[in-house]
């Protein structure tokens, strides 16, 4: 039987008014090397109302492409509830996130990601700020 390993770690991401993509995969990959898993899943969780995480082709045309089907989905500007509370222009924020929710979960093989060629984990920040975003990531398999 092989020994099983829980890896906690804390990431911490600068992302520029939203929608701001960044691709984390590296940053992910490392911690599996420092993990020491070799087989697993990899769970990362972004904290915060107005961020998410998802898989995506990291391509200049196809991030383009994205931001604009979130601003079609929940545009800024719109009527939002949220803002007739809090008056802090963020409403679209909180929905974008909603609807690409905070986190992944991935297959760790071999030590490594198990994805697609040209898929990548990114990071979104929807605020109408930069924000400094954490992401919780648990690794857990066999080392």
């Amino acid at each position: 039987m092989r020994d099983v390993t829980v890896f906690n770690q804390s990431i911490a991401v600068r992302l520029k008014t939203g929608p701001d993509v960044q691709d984390v995969t590296g940053l992910l990959e490392t911690l599996i090397s420092q993990s020491g898993v070799t087989s697993g899943i990899l769970s990362a969780f972004m904290i915060g109302s107005t961020g998410s995480l998802t898989t995506i082709e990291f391509e200049p045309g196809v991030i383009e492409d994205l931001k604009r089907a979130i601003a079609r989905l929940a545009p800024p500007g719109a009527d939002y509830e949220h803002e007739k509370a809090w008056h802090d222009g963020n409403g679209h924020s909180h929905v974008q996130s909603a609807m690409l929710g905070p986190s992944v979960v991935l297959p760790v093989r071999g030590g490594r990601l198990k994805r697609g060629t040209w898929q990548q984990v990114v990071a979104i920040n929807h605020d109408n700020r930069p924000r400094q975003r954490t992401i919780e990531v648990t690794i857990i398999g066999s080392v």
